[in-house]
């Protein structure tokens, strides 16, 4: 549990592990990618041309994306709590608003980055000639190979918490639980975002399952694309899978960051249910039909 990797010498700057990782898993994704999009997509020799020219906006619209719905969430919590806390993330949005740009402190919803990618990258794949039900099969396969990485960053910043374990389950090891640093070390350590109340304490390793999570999603894509089928299939399979395994993680998760409401339920499982509904439906829809001719 890094927060901070080392400090770039001669200029003081924090190089911050939850940067680096998500940096590197966006490099990833983006390399396989443009090797899916040759051997998957409807045009095997200029899709991955054109898959590097979608890549950046691809970057804005997940990072976008994923801050804005934190934000949204926060703000939102805040202005309809009856005794609203002027130390919350959502009062300290409104008062200084350029606290919403400080992505690296952590804050970033998944399901708001995956539709700001879809909303911006369908927008720009059709103006490079993408199809872009194509282009998001072998996108979102490679997206969450890129999420395996960047998730690890949840895990050194102290960010996306597991609840406490309870005692019986305290000797599970590594990387079903994880234990939090001790008090000394976290008055230390001000970066991670690991709760304080939690010092010393063995928690869930969710930041771990979301890793392994993204990485077995990815290689189910591979072997879907690998059958081929109609365009959107292999992504409409992997959201209904993603919406039902981020729903179960949830159940274990334990910072009230990530959006509590009515029922106890958090934002990410508010929006898992009409997710696997709505991909469901489709799959329900389209059972039966074959592979469509490339455009």
């Amino acid at each position: 549990m890094h927060p901070i990797l080392f400090e770039i010498p001669g200029t003081g700057w924090p190089l911050r592990s939850f940067g680096v990782m998500l940096a590197a898993g966006f490099l990833l994704g983006a390399h396989i990618w443009s090797r899916l999009a040759g051997r998957y997509g409807d045009d095997p020799e200029e899709d991955p041309q054109r898959v590097s020219q979608l890549v950046i906006w691809l970057l804005i619209g997940v990072v976008g994306g994923a801050r804005l719905m934190y934000v949204l969430v926060e703000v939102s919590k805040h202005l309809l709590t009856d005794d609203p806390s002027p130390g919350s993330a959502g009062a300290t949005y409104l008062n200084d608003p350029l606290t919403i740009f400080a992505i690296w402190k952590g804050g970033l919803v998944m399901y708001g980055g995956f539709f700001g990618a879809v909303l911006l990258g369908t927008w720009k794949a059709r103006q490079f000639g993408l199809r872009p039900l194509r282009a998001l099969d072998t996108g979102l396969v490679a997206g969450f190979f890129g999420q395996a990485v960047g998730r690890i960053g949840c895990l050194l910043v102290g960010d996306d918490y597991g609840s406490a374990v309870p005692e019986r389950f305290e000797g599970l090891p590594f990387p079903i639980t994880i234990t939090v640093p001790k008090a000394d070390w976290l008055v230390a350590n001000p970066e991670s975002l690991f709760d304080a109340a939690l010092a010393g304490r063995v928690v869930w390793a969710t930041q771990v399952w979301m890793s392994v999570n993204a990485a077995l999603l990815a290689l189910i894509g591979i072997y879907l694309l690998r059958r081929r089928g109609w365009a959107g299939r292999t992504s409409t399979i992997i959201i209904l899978l993603y919406a039902i395994t981020r729903f179960a993680i949830e159940a274990f998760r334990g910072d009230s960051v990530r959006g509590l409401w009515a029922g106890g339920l958090s934002t990410s499982q508010l929006v898992s249910i009409p997710t696997a509904a709505i991909a469901a439906w489709i799959l329900y829809r389209n059972r039966g039909r074959k592979e469509e001719p490339t455009a």
